[in-house]
């Protein structure tokens, strides 16, 4: 039902590139993909629609290493310094795809939300955020943690996990992140462009599973669990739609 394709550590171009090629392969009757992969330096991925230099200073993400990269899903910006991403790939004949977007989102999102639930204990109460929260101004909406929207993975309101997907006639895209350690504040006002709240909103929106001063050890051993506790939870939610 379910097939785990770990990619190991990559550009984030080559990364992008293999996920618009297991979207562009999918096959009708196929396996359902869990795919992992991770990012040989700091990164960060946009959504197919966005242009990264009405929002960012494109010198100082050069100046600093930061490699950019274009989604084939939609979305805002992403950072990727200390999260775990994943996607997830559904062929069309699943029994838990669907042609509703926000269906799809629903149940990778449950799947998320279970292994984060999870790993964190289930005294935590971890669940999909029913409707957009307000935006601290427009330029919120083009950053994915900047702004909690409906099916979001949450916690007392703040947004553990976010994604965005693509659908064709053949099956779904889903490009997931979930939140491991908050990244520095300076680092990415360094980043943004000034005169928005984004980094404001990302600090009053964002919840990160572990302490700033984690090393990694501590996030590695996070990032493994994680990765098995999805892969099961995804499985106990395609047998639940069967």
């Amino acid at each position: 039902m379910w097939k785990i394709l770990d990619t190991g550590q990559s550009s984030a171009s080559h990364n992008m590139k293999i996920d618009a090629e297991l979207l562009e392969n999918v096959e009708s009757g196929g396996e359902a993909i869990l795919h992992l992969y991770r990012w040989e330096r700091p990164s960060a991925t946009y959504g197919y629609f966005v242009k990264p230099e009405d929002h960012l200073d494109l010198a100082a993400t050069e100046r600093d290493g930061l490699e950019l990269a274009r989604r084939p899903t939609g979305g805002g910006i992403v950072f990727h310094l200390w999260d775990l991403a994943f996607s997830v790939i559904v062929p069309a004949s699943a029994p838990f795809f669907s042609e509703n977007t926000l269906t799809n989102y629903g149940f990778v999102n449950r799947a998320v939300a279970h292994a984060v639930e999870t790993y964190l204990g289930q005294e935590k109460k971890v669940a999909l955020i029913a409707e957009d929260a307000p935006a601290f101004d427009a330029s919120c909406g083009r950053f994915c943690m900047a702004l909690p929207t409906k099916y979001d993975v949450v916690l007392h309101g703040k947004k553990i996990a976010g994604a965005a997907q693509r659908q064709k006639k053949q099956g779904y895209l889903h490009q997931g992140t979930i939140s491991l350690k908050a990244p520095s504040a300076a680092q990415l006002e360094s980043w943004l462009k000034s005169g928005s709240r984004v980094l404001e909103a990302m600090q009053s929106y964002t919840f990160a599973l572990l302490p700033t001063d984690s090393d990694k050890i501590a996030m590695e051993e996070t990032r493994k669990a994680l990765e098995e506790l999805l892969y099961q939870s995804l499985i106990a939610e395609s047998v639940a739609v069967l």
